[in-house]
């Protein structure tokens, strides 16, 4: 059956099937190489021929162009490990598969989940804070003392969240995760009780400084558990409590506002001493709820570990390996050009994430939709574009995997993003600027969980996957510094509109446009054997510790 290289290529397994053998031993190209059945670690494998190893190119294109193809990923060997389900069918090994990942998902995502829900609610009730007096009662009376309130979060959090999935992988997430919470509610309790702006800026440093671990350290935790086409979806399952939080929260904001003036205190201080206290409560459950790492899972049985990690080996993961820091992955990390496509794409985003959350209840405050010192039905006039981001964040997300392309995606969202906004711009309709709030949002909210899965699937390597991911995500974040200065001049607000603009159509557009194409190079690069030098007479653990650069890792799209 003959086949285009482009056929091929679209969609890309995640997992190729492949796995790396010395190729000085064999007459076959690196990247034809295909394994024999699977055998028990008491039984020697049959010998390495060219009829058994040897794959023709019509056949390597048939099975790259097929991720749904299990018959052969279900006869490949993971390293060192004994495949306990040896000798079922295909079918009984896709049913223990299933109810494998099911036990996963349930265990892992809602918890996870609700951590991160918390989190953004924290760090962007300081919106809902705003419209009920935050600003005159402490004697903030300029745009930009109150837009630094919103910048120095982002700055401590950019700072110290590139080190954080380090701390994660060496003090474990049952411990590090719960901790970083307990100091952030803490701290979000304490935003109740300022008095003056000084104070406030002062909470907002160590808020941003404690946070900085959550988002960045559960990604790479979760790249530890599943497939790289399985990780697309659990991103955006968990992505979308942000956008869950900012319904929620306004919700929230909206009853707790009925609290102003009990024992003394307004109503934007209920806010942030209601959720503080709520984040602290859930941190002290999660010191029991929270996993370690597979091969530590108390919730999984022995079999089931064995299992997980055979999953991550044929995924060509090394993640399911334990490995030691060393400065040489922190090198690599730095060195790789996907570190910084990545950084280019993530920023498209983040930066109008951050704009869109802190100023969403303000904007709709300026469209008068209702009586602009309604402060309750303003709040809850934020709430519907957070629904529809939610839904529609896990939708395209699940669509991704199955697919598994991702930059397509992201540059769709960009377009609708953009439409939205331009609306917002263009018409002084109150009710087709509230409805580009809709659309601004569905092109924000499921790119940011695309792009990380995006750039995990294509990082190998336990700590570099980590350092990267939080070079990524913390230069992301630092754009926050641009979301939080943009909007000054209300109500129409064309600054922050066309920074936002500018941001999805050069950075998340064109940075997703740019990373493909080079991907796509270098995977045609591969599957021509043209990276096969790279692996010739090394040892196995030499090809391993090849990473993503061995010619058999082929990218995510």
């Amino acid at each position: 059956m003959a086949l285009t290289l482009e056929r091929a290529l679209l969609p890309f397994p995640a997992c190729t099937g492949l796995w790396p053998l010395a190729p000085k031993a064999l007459a076959t190209p690196y990247h034809q190489i295909r394994l024999p059945p699977p055998y028990s670690s008491g039984h020697p494998p049959p010998p390495a021929t060219k009829t058994a190893m040897g794959l023709t190119d019509e056949d390597k294109m048939e099975k790259s162009s097929n991720p749904e193809n299990t018959n052969d990923s279900q006869t490949e060997i993971s390293r060192g490990l004994d495949d306990l389900d040896a000798g079922l069918s295909a079918e009984e090994r896709a049913k223990i598969e299933r109810k494998l990942l099911w036990k996963l998902d349930l265990k892992l995502m809602p918890w996870l989940s609700l951590l991160y829900l918390i989190a953004f609610l924290d760090r962007t009730n300081i919106g809902n804070a705003k419209i009920a007096h935050l600003e005159q009662d402490i004697g903030v009376h300029s745009t930009s003392k109150y837009n630094a309130t919103l910048t120095i979060f982002f700055v401590s959090y950019a700072l110290f969240e590139p080190i954080c999935n380090i701390l994660l992988k060496r003090l474990r997430p049952s411990i590090f995760l719960p901790i970083i919470m307990v100091l952030w509610g803490l701290t979000m309790i304490g935003m109740g009780f300022v008095r003056n702006w000084s104070e406030l800026m002062a909470a907002r440093w160590f808020l941003g400084m404690t946070e900085s671990g959550l988002f960045p350290g559960i990604n790479y935790y979760l790249s530890c558990w599943y497939k790289r086409s399985e990780f697309g979806v659990r991103a955006a399952v968990f992505f979308s409590a942000a956008a869950i939080s900012g319904s929620f929260g306004g919700l929230l904001a909206a009853a707790i506002q009925n609290m102003n003036g009990i024992g003394g205190r307004p109503g934007w201080s209920w806010i942030f001493i209601i959720e503080g206290g709520i984040t602290v409560l859930v941190a002290l459950a999660s010191f029991f709820i929270v996993q370690d790492f597979p091969s530590e899972a108390k919730f999984l049985t022995p079999e089931d570990r064995v299992r997980v990690v055979r999953r991550l080996e044929e995924d060509k993961q090394s993640s399911a390996h334990d490995e030691s820091f060393k400065t040489s992955f922190l090198i690599s990390a730095l060195k790789d050009w996907k570190t910084y496509c990545g950084m280019l794409i993530y920023m498209g985003p983040l930066m109008p994430l951050y704009a869109f959350s802190l100023f969403l209840p303000t904007i709709i405050q300026g469209m008068k939709l209702v009586p602009k010192n309604d402060i309750i039905k303003n709040q809850l006039l934020s709430v519907p574009p957070y629904v529809l981001a939610a839904v529609m964040t896990i939708v395209i997300g699940f669509w991704s995997d199955r697919v598994n392309r991702r930059g397509i995606f992201n540059m769709g969202c960009a377009s609708v993003g953009t439409v939205g906004f331009i609306m917002m711009i263009a018409s002084t309709k109150p009710v087709v600027q509230y409805i580009g709030t809709f659309l601004g949002a569905l092109g924000i909210y499921p790119s940011v969980s695309l792009t990380i899965a995006w750039v995990a699937n294509n990082v190998e390597g336990v700590y570099k996957r980590g350092v990267v991911l939080g070079l990524v995500i913390g230069w992301g974040n630092l754009n926050g510094v641009v979301s939080s200065n943009v909007y000054f001049a209300g109500p129409r607000f064309f600054a922050g509109h066309a920074t936002i603009i500018g941001y999805l159509v050069i950075a998340m557009f064109g940075g997703s446009l740019l990373f493909q194409t080079l991907l796509s190079r270098e995977n045609k690069k591969r599957l021509a054997g043209e990276r096969d030098y790279l692996v010739e007479g090394k040892s196995q653990a030499e090809i391993e510790a090849l990473g993503d650069n061995r010619p058999d890792f082929i990218y995510t799209l």
